[in-house]
């Protein structure tokens, strides 16, 4: 705690500071006219020990408590928002806060902070609780990231909301029962039509799932645009699409077709995702080191053998596309036509969930950067050129009707699952069998669209003059109303938990209701008695900083606790996420003093 002591005249007094860098650090106040003898002598005695001189260029404050760290102070102003001011919460309060911000305990970023709680649960003897202690040594290295969640700062502010949302357009579409699982490849046609699953995730890592989204599938032709990634990123542009064009075909994907120049159409066909296999394997590709798979290193991924012998053993369509293209020599030098084959079946046969496939969405949404992990994956040319043919390309015979109804990239496989990119937002992944006459999940494809018709994810949305739809990257606007009275009411009655959680979620302090009146005005007029324990003198103002460290105060600041005095017996000024509780009680003597204590 530091206290800096000085003297205050009931009539004028003049705040002077002699450079910047005082201002910063320095209160002085000197008397506008001359005191009586006996005060002055007074200041004079007191001057040495708390008060420099008018000429000095800073004033030497005593400290009567060792401060604490800037980081200590940033994560009890965290703790205390968290447990909206309770000195300890179940563990469970904490790890159901961290959810609805969007973050998962099995998020890999958070892994330090749940292996102590996980080692508190363990040596609890009943109920595990979190203290500051203990949130303390968990936060660790994660304090900016919890920082970032719990201020509504990551592209999602208002998740849980989202998520809820997500929720009813979920149980909406369940409902459908139209389409037939696909059974050309035994393997598929085992699977249930009733299993429905949807999982998201953004490129601030927020996630979110409901549904059958833990049991495994397998990729088919959601890998098609993946590969086309890893191809660009390994070779370059111009050396793929040597090799491959980028128009629709206009045909079924399992054609027998070439373009003019007798190349596949694009990679998105089975055509051009075998001569893209052909060429990741001239790129001493292995199976040990697939990038496919380090997409989502975050869950475990295998390849379906019994699916995989089940693509070969019904595959006659593919290896009739693969001798024509053979004859028609698309395949790079060196590349053997049996080996690609065989490498495209294995890729079509690794199995995902619903949550690592959103997070492979989520990587191409950001640019080829995992958002779990923070490492880059795919360079930036190769996620534009692959969701540009996911969007002209990706969804079979339905690529016009999407692109147009959706605004979307996206790729569905004839498992049923449809990968869908907002970019720069977020991924989706989608998943169940029944599949339309042209091969896309029919659940999966009425998700697509109900999602843009609620929000403005679709590429074309924002023009002006357009019926504005949802927003979910944006703080509900309407709900200031509902902010202000919010902080109305904390500041009338001196619920500074209250202050603290707004102040920490960017709220606007200085908001202002209906007659113009901010939190300070209701504050002061309402004399909230809360900090009484805090000791009085005759003429005292108190500042609190949430930082628990002596915060800058410039002299334009001062002279508004100087002022705010006035106002009433409280007053309460905010400045960034700090809280100045400004008290005072005035006496009918010729001075009094003043103490500044920074809390």
């Amino acid at each position: 705690m530091h206290c800096v002591r000085a003297l205050r005249l009931p009539n004028s007094a003049q705040l002077i500071t002699t450079n910047a860098d005082a201002a910063r650090k320095t209160l002085i106040v000197a008397p506008a006219r001359r005191l009586s003898s006996e005060a002055t002598a007074a200041s004079r005695r007191r001057a040495p020990t708390h008060l420099c001189s008018r000429g000095s260029s800073s004033l030497h404050s005593s400290r009567d408590v060792q401060s604490k760290p800037p980081s200590s102070g940033v994560k009890d102003m965290l703790f205390y928002t968290i447990t909206e001011g309770k000195e300890q919460v179940p563990i469970s309060h904490f790890t159901s806060a961290l959810k609805r911000t969007g973050l998962y305990p099995s998020d890999p970023r958070l892994k330090g902070c749940m292996e102590n709680i996980r080692q508190a649960v363990k040596e609890s003897a009943g109920e595990a609780m979190m203290d500051r202690d203990l949130f303390h040594r968990c936060v660790g290295g994660n304090i900016v990231l919890l920082i970032q969640a719990f201020r509504n700062k990551f592209i999602i502010p208002e998740f849980d909301v989202f998520a809820h949302k997500i929720n009813e357009i979920y149980n909406r579409v369940q409902h459908q029962t139209d389409g037939k699982v696909a059974d050309y490849i035994p393997q598929l046609a085992k699977f249930s039509p009733e299993l429905w699953g949807v999982s998201l995730c953004t490129v601030d890592g927020q996630r979110h799932s409901v549904g059958d989204t833990k049991l495994p599938f397998c990729l088919q032709s959601c890998v098609k645009p993946l590969q086309y990634a890893i191809a660009v990123h390994e070779a370059g542009t111009e050396s793929v699409h040597h090799y491959v064009g980028k128009e629709p075909s206009g045909f079924k994907f399992n054609m027998l077709s070439l373009d003019d120049e007798d190349k596949p159409h694009n990679p998105m066909v089975n055509a051009g995702a075998i001569v893209i296999s052909s060429l990741i394997k001239v790129n001493r590709w292995t199976w040990g080191n697939s990038k496919s798979l380090s997409l989502s290193k975050s869950v475990t991924q295998k390849m379906n053998y019994n699916l995989f012998q089940s693509e070969k053993e019904t595959g006659d369509r593919n290896f009739a596309i693969g001798y024509y293209m053979k004859e028609k020599k698309c395949f790079p030098p060196g590349a053997d036509m049996i080996d690609a084959l065989d490498f495209y079946f294995q890729l079509c046969s690794i199995e995902v969930t619903c949550e690592s496939g959103s997070i492979m969405a989520a990587t191409l949404a950001n640019g080829g950067i995992c958002p779990i992990t923070g490492k880059r994956l795919l360079s930036a040319e190769a996620v534009r050129n692959t969701l540009s043919l996911m969007h002209s390309c990706g969804m079979y015979d339905f690529s016009g009707q999407m692109a147009f109804h959706v605004g979307l990239p996206a790729k569905s496989g004839v498992s049923g699952a449809i990968l869908l990119v907002i970019p720069n937002v977020m991924g989706v992944m989608c998943w169940s069998p029944p599949l339309d006459r042209v091969g896309n999940s029919v659940r999966g494809i009425s998700f697509c669209q109900e999602l843009v018709s609620l929000f403005n994810f679709h590429n074309y949305d924002n023009l002006r003059h357009f019926v504005k739809k949802q927003d979910p990257r944006r703080q509900d606007r309407d709900d200031r109303n509902k902010s202000v009275f919010n902080l109305m009411f904390a500041a009338c009655s001196g619920d500074v938990s209250a202050l603290r959680r707004f102040a920490l979620s960017s709220m606007d302090m200085d908001l202002k209701d209906y007659d113009s009146r901010t939190a300070l005005h209701i504050a002061a007029a309402e004399g909230e008695p809360r900090v009484k324990s805090v000791p009085r003198a005759n003429c005292e103002i108190y500042c609190m900083s949430l930082y628990y460290q002596r915060p800058k105060i410039t002299v334009t600041e001062v002279q508004f606790l100087w002022q705010a005095a006035t106002y009433g017996p409280l007053s309460i000024f905010f400045c960034g996420l700090n809280i100045f509780a400004v008290q005072i009680e005035c006496s009918p003597a010729v001075s009094s003093t003043v103490r500044i204590f920074f809390f």
